[in-house]
């Protein structure tokens, strides 16, 4: 089984002139920390508008930064919003790459619909379209990445003409797909479209037991018909992690900041009522910290000893990834990168040294069926190269209107130096007049 870490970037009220800039930095830290540890992947959210829940808007640019503190782990978006409202399908396809490249082919894409109205009606999207809308982002954002050049689409939700979107990412012919997931259904859409599915839906090992056997049953049948260009056969889940020598320390130090995670989740999802910029999640939160239902067990906290029992009851059932809940409520940055340099220390290896032998085993085992996925999939025609349209630019179209422009064009100024002397008409054109 490999392991990641999970951000939001929760920062819970009271603020402080430095809060936010507080909670970058030290994720930072934590994940170059966890890159010389030897966790597998960090996961990073997009959230828009929710305050205190989550202040990551942007994660191509906190996966960028991070990518330059680190070596090895994989910088995963869990997930990138690819409703065109959210994210334009070329721009998703740019960024990808971008990481890509920044990071030596270590960046894994997530994708989904998002779950909040706040966010959806920020942006526009009617609830009831919003898969829809997801699956004609992320598809045509795959194919950009795929092909040269991108023949151009007409759809539901948006459309553009023929463009080669560039840069291509590092691994070909795209990262790794992946589909956020919260139940049984969505677990088996991931399985049917060929992408790994992110649980985000906290779940015991018995009940992963089943959803990962189906899960692997769909993608060897041939339901399976892959949305992207790859096959990426992985389920991973996630799970509150703080590790202490001392259990009840562990409690302290974790249990309070799960607590916030899960009551701010709801509160956006279930219950809240929301102001922006004036509702105060943080003192809400405050008020009934000691009433809420201790109903979800202490899986993740405690000793190494009882961490690791938690943790080999999910690989025995063949779970894929554990990703860890730190960053939560008001962890403490210090207790966060205490716990990873224990697990790094006293439980990481032994679960490494199986994963490897595991993960061959399982690849062998997978790989005419995903030879088959593959030749199922729908795939988008490529242009014809005498059908690529050729696209002038400004200044000659206005010159093949009959237009003179009297000022030099576009970019030019007589009057100025610089060393970088920049032609108002094509040189060629002007030599075939000679």
């Amino acid at each position: 089984m490999k392991f990641g870490l999970f951000y939001e970037h929760q920062n819970p009220k009271p603020w402080d002139e430095g809060s936010e800039h507080r909670v970058f930095m030290e994720s930072l830290d934590q994940i170059e920390l966890a890159d010389q540890v030897g966790i597998d992947h960090v996961w990073e959210v997009e959230h828009h508008f929710l305050e205190e829940y989550s202040h990551s808007a942007a994660p191509e640019l906190f996966l960028a930064a991070a990518s330059q503190r680190t070596k090895q782990i994989r910088l995963g978006h869990g997930i990138k919003l690819t409703a065109p409202n959210y994210n334009h399908p070329a721009r998703v396809a740019e960024a990808l790459a971008t990481l890509d490249h920044l990071s030596n082919g270590r960046a894994e894409w997530g994708t989904g619909e998002s779950a909040t109205l706040i966010e959806m009606e920020g942006f526009n999207i009617p609830p009831d379209e919003k898969g829809d809308m997801w699956r004609e982002g992320a598809e045509q954002a795959a194919n950009m990445m795929a092909m040269t050049p991108y023949p151009g689409f007409k759809g539901k939700y948006f459309s553009m003409p023929t463009r080669n979107v560039i840069p291509k990412p590092m691994q070909k012919p795209h990262p790794p797909m992946w589909l956020a997931c919260s139940r049984r259904d969505s677990i088996l859409r991931a399985a049917r479209l060929g992408m790994g599915a992110l649980i985000f839906g906290f779940v015991e090992p018995e009940q992963a037991q089943a959803w990962i056997k189906e899960y692997y049953d769909t993608i060897k049948s041939e339901e399976c018909k892959p949305l992207g260009w790859t096959v990426n056969p992985n389920i991973a889940a996630v799970s509150g992690f703080s590790l202490h020598k001392d259990e009840e320390e562990a409690v302290s130090r974790g249990l309070a900041g799960f607590r916030y995670f899960g009551y701010s989740l709801a509160y956006f999802t279930n219950f809240g009522a929301h102001r922006p910029g004036v509702s105060n999640l943080g003192a809400q939160f405050d008020e009934v910290f000691n009433k809420l239902e201790d109903n979800a067990g202490r899986g993740g906290i405690g000793t190494p000893d009882q961490v690791r029992a938690h943790l080999k009851r999910y690989e025995d059932v063949g779970l894929d990834q554990m990703i860890f809940v730190q960053q939560v409520g008001r962890n403490s940055h210090d207790h966060i990168c205490d716990a990873l340099r224990l697990f790094g220390e006293t439980l990481l290896p032994e679960f490494k040294e199986r994963e490897l032998a595991r993960q061959k085993k399982k690849m062998a085992e997978l790989k005419p069926y995903i030879e088959a996925a593959l030749e199922r999939k729908d795939r988008m025609e490529p242009i014809k190269a005498e059908d690529i349209p050729i696209i002038t630019s400004a200044g000659r179209r206005r010159e093949e209107q009959g237009v003179r422009d009297t000022t030099g064009g576009a970019f030019v100024d007589k009057t100025r130096g610089g060393a970088i002397p920049i032609p108002h008409m094509d040189p060629r054109r002007v030599m075939d007049r000679r």
